[in-house]
């Protein structure tokens, strides 16, 4: 994506936690960087559940990337984006999360600071995702929404899907003997409000990830292989916000 901007970044701030997830992530990004002949301007890891970042934004202050890439959970997430506004941290084109940008409780927690924030996420409701139970995503983010008066992320979205799968697999098996729903569960092919649900074998399902950013308090969808939208950017810094 960052390869389609204009103006395209040159180099990049790589924050990430020390946890087993964000230090993978860390390692795929710095080879992801390095092949888009991106420079890392910074490149510093946290320890897990870390609440201060001053001295890490400090230094990211004093490098003055184009983008901050970003890799934690949720609430250090929130954490590292007060703590930035308030040391007046700002990338020049754009920061991005692991984490938290697709979800109600982002929104909900930052209000106006979480504008612009970009992030991704394997799931959006759309009406090409059919579903046997609800229709379509769309539908079932509506109901969802009129249950629990908050709109779904992908969480909520996979949830759902991995009931269907257990649904369809017991179904199938004719039984609940753990292995002969086990065996069922590794055979489903089916559409879903989540998307295709077939499992590999490394026991994972392939779902492609689309970029986001926080427009106006809600997500839109910005990126994916073939699909490129209207990104705010480049980001303005807080004094401007």
């Amino acid at each position: 994506m960052m390869g389609k901007l204009d103006p395209k970044p040159k180099n990049v701030a790589l924050v990430a936690a020390d946890d087993s997830f964000d230090v993978s992530v860390a390692n795929g990004t710095r080879k992801l960087a390095k092949e888009a002949g991106l420079e890392l301007v910074v490149d510093k890891q946290f320890r897990e559940n870390n609440a201060d970042f001053s001295s890490i934004l400090s230094l990211t202050k004093s490098k003055d990337p184009d983008v901050i890439l970003w890799a934690g959970h949720e609430g250090e997430a929130l954490n590292f984006i007060r703590q930035a506004k308030s040391l007046d941290v700002n990338p020049k084109l754009l920061y991005s999360f692991t984490v938290g940008v697709p979800t109600a409780d982002f929104r909900k927690a930052l209000g106006k600071d979480a504008e612009y924030a970009f992030g991704m996420t394997p799931w959006l409701p759309e009406k090409e995702l059919k579903d046997d139970w609800f229709g379509d995503a769309v539908q079932f983010d509506k109901e969802y929404q009129a249950r629990f008066n908050y709109a779904p992320d992908y969480h909520a979205a996979s949830a759902a899907a991995d009931v269907e799968a257990f649904a369809k697999a017991i179904a199938a098996a004719g039984t609940l003997d753990p292995k002969k729903v086990r065996d069922e569960i590794a055979k489903v092919d089916f559409q879903s409000l989540y998307g295709h649900i077939k499992f590999q074998a490394n026991g994972q399902i392939s779902l492609p990830q689309t970029v986001i950013q926080i427009q106006d308090g809600k997500v839109a969808p910005i990126f994916s292989e073939d699909f490129l939208g209207k990104p705010r950017y480049p980001i303005p810094p807080w004094s401007k916000r």
